[in-house]
């Protein structure tokens, strides 16, 4: 006798990986990064950190600490390491050995660009990246520590204590008349600024910052001192910079990069008058 067959049956469909309801994808899953311990003087230490690219030794035996609240200035010719020794820091370039560690217990080898964000590091680089097309308003707002889902983002409204925060960061970075201006239309050194604010509404606890003052007026260089003086203390900052003049104008205390070690570090009046320092970077 045939067996009865349900004709009406709906035919049951491999399910996709898209459509599992048992699969988190990672773009889903939060970033935890465990709670900086910044609780001793030292804030970032780089101890025997050596990295080479084919045969290249980018950076050697290097031995790097900042302070808590430091604004600290690095200093060193092309090739020297600067760029190579912030990539190790923001998780973009792992060392070939060495250690790395943020505060007294968070090991920054271990986590990946985001999260090294996440633990309070933000990093600018010396071309400014803002949205141009968005106004410093909205480029302050998109840049700020909170949840960035697509919902959130999709149906936000900001909060009164949110937008006293953007209008102070915009008040600290020189920008309280701009807010509502395109970033486009902003000089060179008013995007320099916007970038840096985009930073600070991170809330980031160390600022690495690569030649603010490249390609700016005199005057907007005397801004930029101003500003990254008056961040220190209350942020880390690491500033990479060329121009003497505006290294003297903010530092007390400087390090020279050579071959990817420290050559010298100290004020910048014992650093001018090191005479390896003359030899190797002033070419004297």
């Amino acid at each position: 006798m045939p067996l009865l067959t349900n004709t009406n049956a709906r035919p049951v469909r491999k399910q996709s990986g898209l459509l599992r309801r048992d699969r988190v994808f990672e773009f889903l899953v939060p970033d935890v990064v465990q709670e900086l311990d910044s609780s001793q003087q030292t804030l970032l230490f780089m101890e025997d950190v050596n990295v080479s690219f084919d045969g290249f030794q980018a950076i050697r035996d290097l031995n790097f600490y900042v302070d808590v609240g430091e604004l600290r200035c690095l200093i060193g010719a092309n090739g020297a390491g600067k760029t190579t020794m912030m990539d190790i820091i923001t998780g973009k370039t792992r060392p070939d050995s060495g250690s790395v560690t943020f505060g007294r217990n968070l090991d920054l080898l271990e986590l990946s660009e985001s999260q090294v964000v996440r633990a309070g590091v933000g990093r600018k680089f010396q071309k400014p990246t803002v949205f141009e097309k968005l106004n410093v308003f909205e480029n302050l707002e998109l840049a700020m520590a909170d949840n960035k889902s697509v919902w959130w983002t999709l149906r936000c409204k900001l909060n009164s204590e949110q937008q006293d925060k953007i209008a102070a960061v915009a008040d600290l970075v020189g920008l309280p008349d701009q807010l509502n201006n395109l970033a486009g239309g902003l000089s060179h050194g008013q995007k320099q600024w916007l970038e840096i604010g985009m930073l600070l509404m991170q809330q980031p606890l160390l600022l690495l910052v690569d030649e603010p003052v490249a390609g700016m007026t005199h005057q907007e260089m005397d801004k930029t001192s101003e500003l990254l003086l008056s961040l220190a203390g209350k942020h880390t900052v690491v500033v990479v910079e060329h121009d003497m003049d505006f290294v003297r104008s903010i530092a007390n205390r400087v390090t020279v990069l050579h071959q990817g070690h420290v050559l010298a570090e100290g004020n910048m009046d014992a650093v001018q008058q090191n005479e390896e320092v003359r030899r190797v970077y002033l070419g004297e």
